[in-house]
This record gives structure tokens, sequence and C-alpha cells, in this order.
């Protein structure tokens, strides 16, 4: 068997590769190994309309359950925070439908799918790339011109490659539940030390169910199930919303922070596997499409050369993109992190007035977060952001 790309993985970001690479006329191989696309399901399933647009589709109910135009933000001990996007900002999304949808596309632009199977090591000679996969319990070898690995947060792809994995990971846990949500046009967001290093949410499917979870940022505090027990067992808002019982559970990992490098010799390594997710929401979808269309365009532009030295214009092209973005977010990360349960309180309340408001719902972007925090964080813009700038500068002196 021979392609000119394989694609590793069946993913959102793996079939978007697939596709746009199919797209330019390529032989595209798309290899899972799972038995079903979309499952098991390692995602909140809160895509902002960016994400939905950068994968080319259209919100339709075949895969979206709700849509969100804001959030409430409590602070560990304040009034939550309310911002109003006064629009749709993001859609609730099944997984598996999604994740379906896209490798749909891909089939019908010709892209080849073999699920079930395990990609286990990479030869390199005379210019192609051997791909040895388990398929259902058999070996087989493929060649190629050039892999894109888009195999997750663990990726064995990276690995095997020599790229090593991204070094830091969040855990995350979510269950499907019975809580009232007195509005399903919000999803609530929870900070502070009961969810260390991150926050928990609950996401509306709809008025009488939502997905609550959480990631935490903290190898030595509670772990996710401990903290996500605590939240719907004692927190006052939560508890008092959560009726009980659960009809789904999902763990999984956030990585932040983007490998060292993401290209080798015949190799690109794009989406969660290279780390390129939102350090501020832990959302991979957008920022993988981005990049995932960067390598397929590479990818069939190689002529018989996937070296090393051709492939860096892919990390080149992609940091180009949202690289900056992912550099600010981990610094705003970092930031949050280090902040105790008063100085959370203070900052959120200092951003509680309607000038600010006002500033969050014309400034605010899930996907590019920094436009607005260099809004908040000029003190010249107004008297009313001195005070935020004061909460923020006294939290880090």
């Amino acid at each position: 068997m021979q392609y000119d790309v394989i694609v590793v993985g069946g993913g959102p970001v793996g079939s978007t590769a697939a596709r746009y690479a199919a797209q330019e006329g390529a032989k595209v191989l798309l290899v899972e190994e799972h038995a079903f696309i979309g499952s098991p399901v390692g995602c909140t399933g809160l895509l902002s309309t960016r994400a939905v647009k950068e994968c080319d589709l259209e919100p339709s109910e075949d895969f979206v359950l709700n849509s969100v135009r804001g959030a409430f933000v409590h602070s560990p001990s304040k009034l939550p925070l309310p911002i109003d996007g006064g629009k749709t900002k993001a859609y609730v999304v099944s997984r598996k439908m999604f994740d379906r949808t896209l490798l749909s596309m891909a089939t019908d632009t010709g892209v080849d799918v073999m699920l079930r199977t395990r990609a286990i090591g990479i030869e390199r000679s005379n210019k192609l790339q051997t791909l040895t996969v388990l398929e259902n319990g058999n070996l087989r070898n493929i060649q190629s011109k050039v892999i894109i690995a888009a195999d997750g947060v663990r990726s064995n792809m990276a690995k095997i490659a020599g790229l090593g994995r991204v070094k830091r990971i969040l855990p995350g846990i979510q269950i499907e539940a019975p809580y009232h949500c007195e509005d399903p046009d919000f999803v609530e967001l929870f900070v502070g030390s009961r969810v260390p290093g991150f926050f928990a949410w609950t996401v509306p499917v709809n008025e009488h169910i939502s997905r609550i979870g959480l990631a935490t940022d903290n190898i030595n505090g509670p772990k996710p199930h401990e903290c996500l027990q605590w939240l719907l067992q004692h927190h006052p808002h939560i508890n008092s919303r959560y009726a009980g019982g659960q009809a789904d559970m999902t763990f999984g990992g956030i990585p932040i922070g983007p490998l060292r490098k993401t290209y080798a010799d015949g190799i690109m390594i794009v989406g969660d596997a290279a780390g390129q997710t939102k350090p501020t929401s832990g959302g991979g979808i957008y920022t993988g499409a981005v990049c995932a269309k960067i390598a397929a365009k590479i990818a069939v532009s190689l002529d018989d050369d996937a070296s090393e030295a051709s492939l860096q214009q892919y990390e080149k092209q992609w940091k180009a993109a949202i690289g900056k973005e992912l550099s600010i977010g981990m610094r705003i990360h970092d930031f949050i992190k280090g902040l105790s349960d008063s100085e959370l309180d203070e900052m959120l309340g200092a951003m509680n007035t309607p000038h600010i408001l006002d500033m969050i719902t014309e400034y605010g972007d899930m996907d590019h977060p920094s436009v607005l925090i260099r809004k908040l964080l000029d003190p010249r813009k107004s008297k009313h952001m001195l005070k935020v700038f004061s909460a923020f500068a006294k939290a880090v002196l």
C-alpha cells in the first residue's frame, strides 16, 4: 500500500488535515486506532463559533445540542461576574456526531480510512516513510511521502519520531447529569483553590441536563475526581442545582505548551499531539484545525522531499498563525494559576462594573483572549480601568 499522505488520528484535526490534502489531489489514508470515530469522548464539547467555522461547517442540528452566548464566572466567595457576549459565541455539540461529520467530509473527498488500526513504528528510506500498523492484530506496512500525526494528547507518533510528548498535561473529569440551569444560554465557570490551577464548569445541554467538569494544574493537589465530588456535594451553587446521578462520565487530559519541535524527517505533529491548545480554556479544535490546514498544504507541496529541512516551514507557518496567542495564553494561565482566592475575588470584583462588562462584550473572544487582556490592562483607557489594573498589579507584586 502506498499513499502520498498518511494521517494518524481520526479526530477533528486529523479529518481536517486528511480532507485538505485530498482536496489538493493527494492520495490520502487516515488511520484511527479506535473502532468508532468520536468515541471515546475526551472533550467538554463546547466549541466556539470560530472553531466550527474553521472546520468548514455550518451549525446543524445533526451535531449542535445548544448554543451559548455568555458565561457566569464564579469567584471563590463573591457574586458571579456575568459575561454576556450579546450573540451566540459557542455551541454545545455531540462530539460523536461532530467528529463523524468531519470524517464523512474527508471520505467524500476520497480519503481512505482504516479503523481499529494502531500505528506502532516508522522507518524512512529512499525519501519514503514506511508506517508499520497493527490492524485487527495483523502487522502491515504502508508507505507514503509524508505523515501527519494527529493522534492526541499522548501521541505515540511524536514519541516514535523522537520529538517526545507534551510535558504539561492537565488532568480532567466530566459528567453529564441532571442539573437545573437557570439560563441555558450561559455556561458557568468556577475558579479558586477548590479547582487548583484551572477551573470547573457547567455546560448546559438543555435546561435540565448539563456537563459538569473540571481540570486542574497542581500535581500535588487533590485529584480531579476529588475536586468534582466536593463541588457536587458542598459547593452551594452547584449542589443546589445538581439533582444527583449521572448519565455519562469522561476522563481526559488537556495539553498546554507546544512541543519544543513539531516536525522531523517525514512527519509533522498537529493538534493536541503538538500541544497546540489554548492554555486559557483548554480548547484545541480551532487552533488544531488552523494547523491541520497548514500541514496539509505543505504535505502536498513537497514533491519528493519530506526532509526535516523541508518540513521546518510547517512550524514557522503555524507559529506565525497562532504561536503568539498561545504564548500570551500561557502567561495568562500561569498568572491566574498563581492567584490566591482573595486575589481572585479582588480581580473579578474589580471587573464587575458596567463599563468593563461592556468592554468584555465588545472585545471578548474565546479564541483570542489576548485582545481583551490588552484592553483590560491598559490603565490609560479610562479611570474605571485603574481598579482592574491595580488588582492585577497587586497580585503579581
